[in-house]
């Protein structure tokens, strides 16, 4: 593996970290002789872009959530940090399952997640896929072979964040305050990733959406 190559996954592994709720301060690659790791309560997902990948995280200690918040909803933003730093893509849906094969596939690099102590909290795991063997054939676009897959298209008007507090204290009547104002554009996402703008429009007493914009992949989700 060359040197920027190593630099790239480092760089995923920390991403992950600047968004994990808990008190982490550096990473640390495993190596091969290192004691294993438990990988059967891991949380995992699929990068599919630029550069394809799949990765896995697990934290020594449980999260407390309930039924309106999931370690999945906890943990995807960190795994969407670590898989941007791979450049355009989509992360697919992350699941609680093992990761036992991932962890003993010899592509896969393992990074403890450690604290201010230098313990480790949790780890983080990757496993970039090669772009693979020949180029398609002239005319025949390699995304074609995916053409049929279904992926989940969600119309965003507006975001805001809250602590499991107040989302646990809401109830009907109550008013959320968004970051976007009154006929500002939505935001169409698929599988959570921004690829074009649009306005709500009615159609035969359904809402819909007109799209106003289509995004390039290269640029800047923020203009």
């Amino acid at each position: 593996m060359t040197a920027t190559a190593t630099a790239t996954l480092i760089q995923t592994a920390e991403a992950a970290l600047g968004l994990l709720p808990v008190r982490a301060a550096g990473v640390r690659e495993r190596m091969p002789a290192d004691p294993g790791i438990d990988g059967t309560s891991a949380f995992l997902a699929s990068f599919v872009g630029a550069r394809s990948a799949d990765v896995a995280l697990g934290l020594l200690a449980p999260l407390p959530t309930d039924g309106a918040v999931t370690t999945s909803d906890i943990l995807r933003p960190a795994l969407e940090a670590a898989t941007g730093v791979l450049g355009s893509g989509l992360l697919g849906e992350v699941t609680a399952g093992d990761a036992t094969g991932l962890l003993t596939a010899p592509e896969t690099v393992v990074y403890d997640l450690l604290d201010a102590g230098g313990d480790a909290v949790g780890w983080f795991a990757i496993c970039v896929r090669p772009s693979g063997g020949r180029r398609a054939a002239a005319g025949v676009p390699r995304l074609s072979r995916i053409s049929d897959v279904e992926m989940t298209l969600t119309v965003e008007i507006g975001r805001t964040r809250m602590s499991v507090r107040d989302v646990l204290n809401l109830e009907p009547g109550g008013v959320i305050e968004l970051d976007r104002s009154a006929g500002a554009p939505a935001d169409l996402l698929l599988n959570g990733r921004l690829i074009a703008h649009g306005e709500v429009v009615v159609v035969d007493q359904d809402y819909a959406i007109r799209v106003t914009r289509i995004l390039d992949m290269n640029d800047d989700e923020d203009d």
